[in-house]
């Protein structure tokens, strides 16, 4: 249990390292959070400045995924009188996945005020299994096609997850640690969910193929 704990902390303290805000200290750039939509995450780096910053907070947010859940999740520590019981054991990837989300969507080096989880999500299952971001991807991208908003495409991606995990029947911890990112993933949402019933929400016109067409005048 101690060791379970302690990769639950490294993982949502790496979680809370977030790209934008890292890059934007480091640069002398600004607090994203207060620009476009004000979230930390990389479409709103990418609206608000563009495809080579973007780019970089991406791959930030998609790496502290992986490390979380493919080597820090898996590997033993090496402090003396720590372990792991065998029944915890198979949590220890469900465990610092969502943690390492926790600490991005609520870091604890900027305020407890980050992104929405979805790259980091990714990060996670890139981690756990390669085959399981298919549906994701798909389902994201079907999403986005058909209906122009990128909150809700994320949201059925992360359902999508779920029902992967569901579908290949790959135990318990892993099912509840696609209920939990999911659940957390359409909380971080919840604006974007508003916006979409108030018909205030934005749409990303270039990949939605049911947009309606300009009357020609």
């Amino acid at each position: 249990m101690t060791e379970l704990l302690l990769k639950a902390g490294t993982s949502y303290l790496l979680g809370s390292i977030v790209g934008s805000l890292v890059l934007a200290r480091l640069t002398g750039g600004a607090d994203i959070r207060s620009l476009g939509s004000g979230n930390a995450g990389a479409t709103n780096a990418l609206r608000t400045q563009g495809r080579k910053f973007a780019f970089w907070v991406l791959l930030i947010d998609l790496g502290k995924g992986w490390i979380a859940t493919g080597r820090i999740a898996p590997a033993p520590l090496s402090l003396v009188g720590l372990g792991t019981a065998p029944g915890l054991q198979e949590w220890s990837v469900p465990v610092c996945g969502i943690a390492v989300m926790l600490g991005h969507v609520y870091p604890l080096w900027f305020g407890l005020r980050g992104g929405k989880g979805v790259a980091t999500l990714v990060g996670a299952v890139l981690g756990i299994s390669a085959w399981l971001l298919a549906p994701m991807v798909l389902t994201w991208l079907i999403a986005v096609m058909l209906f122009g908003f990128v909150g809700l495409a994320s949201i059925l991606s992360a359902i999508a997850l779920v029902v992967a995990i569901a579908v290949r029947n790959l135990g318990v911890p892993l099912l509840m640690f696609g209920i939990a990112a999911a659940l957390l993933i359409t909380f971080t949402h919840r604006s974007n969910l508003a916006r979409m019933r108030a018909g205030t929400e934005n749409r990303a016109q270039r990949l939605w193929l049911l947009r309606p067409r300009r009357r020609q005048a």
